[in-house]
């Protein structure tokens, strides 16, 4: 891929701040510039982004209406109301069921649990779900990730008897559903001053001030960070603030004393006995837990999430592992006859959105095949299959472009939508189709950035090999949790050559694995280039070349520092 590498300078005077702020904290001042970029001045403010405190996690009944919510959920435990947990069907939504659950199921055995059948029912608040509710005698329910459109089916639970406290983070039209309460800090009246909280870290924040209401230790509450880490990892949520607290002891939790279920799922991903991260969720244990409700359904991944018996778990997680096997095939061929269809549209005609109908493509596998798109032409996409008379779809965004409002604009045509600004579903009438296709594309035309189109490196620093070190990485490792709005850091070097041992490697001898020197120092730095064997001739011509990568460790010899390198040009001066 031809990257276009960003890279600014910093001034004399910010070169002068970070040093004097790596100074104060003990770290190199390339280190000092990547805390200046986040908005950290001081030395306290560095250790406090280092070392998160579960102290700083705000308070719950900030939140408009927890108050009521917290309210109302004493009252139904007090009357023995019978109390049904809901959620979507995905990681974030089945993350958040099973944290209430677990937690509430310590006050009641009078509880329940409910994901909507993706297939069946489609997204959030359903009259299946409703009815069945109301069928097992149930008077609250705590819906999760989903239900801030619900406004007709929450209407008829009312109808029946039964209220609602939503726990969502999506964006929410200008009406309210008849909830009896609403937590959600994207409100237009919200008084939460944090608003990029999970689905499930929206659920937290509900169990935490039911703590505080009732008397409750916080350490109760600690085994349900495990939860709250998966679900941030999975829903790409920015990796700042709350998110952060939250995220920082949810892996410590992972790694130290999970759950059974979640403990299971890290055994069948051959994950055991390391150190969980962010990665580690989004490419192996978020995506198992997700093909529960791609291929079959979601309160499958809630069983398992909430199961205490290991032998159990065990066999439940077996199962997931093979839904997540199948997921994949079907993944394969569906991204496959997609490349093939976008490969087929007219050159001519500048694609700066991707939209793809197929009534025969599976409902559970639609998102998957919009996120690569998305990743392999850098342009908002929108994948739509058929469902009875119905086109669903997902859509996914490149950096900085908001496809929801995208979406938004073409709500006429559509008979539902939700989401957020990089992630959002839709259906609509199959005959919409052709029209939404136009007038999305052409919204997209007219709104999106040329630099959001093109694959960019933003390079955060330069560095010589001599500042490559045991000590530089592991000051490094203390910026993680890395994600949204705190990326992994991306470094370059220039001028670097073969140290003459670097080869192809690969089943299809498609990587290079790289022996590098620069002229600065003689330390040798080994580094992987995944998929770039097309750039070995030139490495291996002797000229000089740049790189730019992010550092790692090296699976296969604990304790090497290596770099994942991105991108490999010859050498010339970086320009942004």
């Amino acid at each position: 891929m031809n990257y276009k590498w960003n890279y600014e300078p910093p001034t004399p005077e910010r070169q002068e701040a970070a040093r004097e702020l790596a100074a104060e904290v003990g770290i190199h001042p390339a280190l000092g510039r990547l805390l200046l970029d986040r908005g950290i001045t001081s030395a306290d403010e560095a250790r406090r982004f280092f070392r998160p405190q579960l102290s700083e996690l705000l308070d719950p009944f900030l939140f408009r209406d927890m108050r009521v919510a917290v309210d109302r959920l004493n009252a139904a435990l007090g009357r023995k109301e019978r109390i049904l947990v809901y959620g979507d069907y995905d990681v974030d939504g089945c993350t958040a069921v099973a944290l209430v659950y677990r937690f509430l199921q310590r006050f009641t055995t009078n509880i329940d649990f409910y994901i909507p059948d993706r297939y069946e029912e489609g997204y959030g608040v359903s009259h299946k779900g409703v009815d069945y509710a109301h069928e097992t005698g149930v008077g609250l329910i705590i819906v999760l990730d989903c239900g801030i459109k619900a406004i007709e089916e929450i209407a008829y639970a009312k109808s029946l008897g039964i209220d609602f406290i939503i726990c969502d983070h999506h964006v929410p039209d200008n009406e309210l559903p008849p909830a009896v309460a609403i937590l959600n800090a994207k409100r237009t009246d919200a008084t939460y001053p944090y608003e990029h909280l999970s689905g499930c870290g929206v659920g937290f924040k509900l169990m935490q001030a039911f703590a505080i209401d009732n008397g409750i230790p916080f350490s109760q509450l600690t085994p349900l960070l495990d939860l709250c880490a998966v679900s941030i990892a999975s829903d790409i949520v920015p990796i700042l603030g709350e998110n952060r607290v939250l995220a920082y002891h949810g892996l410590k939790q992972i790694s130290s004393k999970a759950s059974v279920g979640l403990k299971a799922i890290i055994e069948i991903c051959g994950l055991f006995d390391r150190e969980i991260t962010m990665n580690d969720i989004i490419f192996k244990i978020g995506p198992r837990i997700n093909a529960s409700g791609r291929m079959q359904n979601g309160s499958e991944a809630v069983a398992l999430l909430v199961e205490r018996d290991p032998v159990r778990a065990h066999r439940m997680a077996l199962q997931i592992n093979a839904y997540n096997d199948q997921r994949k095939d079907l993944d394969k061929e569906m991204t496959q006859e997609a490349n093939r269809i976008v490969e087929q549209l007219d050159p001519s005609h500048e694609q700066r959105a991707i939209v793809l109908y197929n009534e025969e493509w599976h409902k559970g596998i639609i998102g998957i095949v919009a996120s690569r798109l998305t990743e392999v032409y850098i342009r908002p996409a929108v994948v739509l299959t058929r469902s009875d008379d119905m086109a669903t779809g997902s859509a996914r965004s490149v950096g900085g472009f908001d496809v929801y409002k995208a979406i938004d604009s073409c709500r006429d045509l559509l008979e539902n939508f939700g989401g957020h600004t990089y992630a959002a579903g839709l259906s609509m009438k199959v005959e919409n189709v052709p029209e939404f296709k136009r007038r999305f594309e052409e919204y997209v035309n007219q709104h999106i950035l040329d630099s959001q189109i093109q694959p960019e490196l933003n390079i955060d620093g330069l560095l010589d090999f001599k500042d490559i070190s045991h000590r530089f990485y592991a000051d490094l490792r203390k910026f993680a949790p890395f994600g949204p709005d705190n990326s992994k850091p991306l470094f370059a070097t220039e001028h670097v050559y073969d140290y003459g041992t670097s080869k192809v490697v690969g089943h299809h001898q498609e990587h290079i694995k790289l022996e590098l020197v620069d002229n600065k120092s003689s330390n040798v730095v080994s580094g992987i280039a995944f998929g770039q064997s097309s750039q070995a001739r030139f490495i291996k011509s002797k000229r000089a070349f740049d790189i730019c990568y992010s550092l790692e460790e090296n699976t296969h010899k604990r304790g090497e520092v290596q770099l994942q390198i991105e991108d490999i040009r010859p050498s010339e001066d970086i320009k942004d």
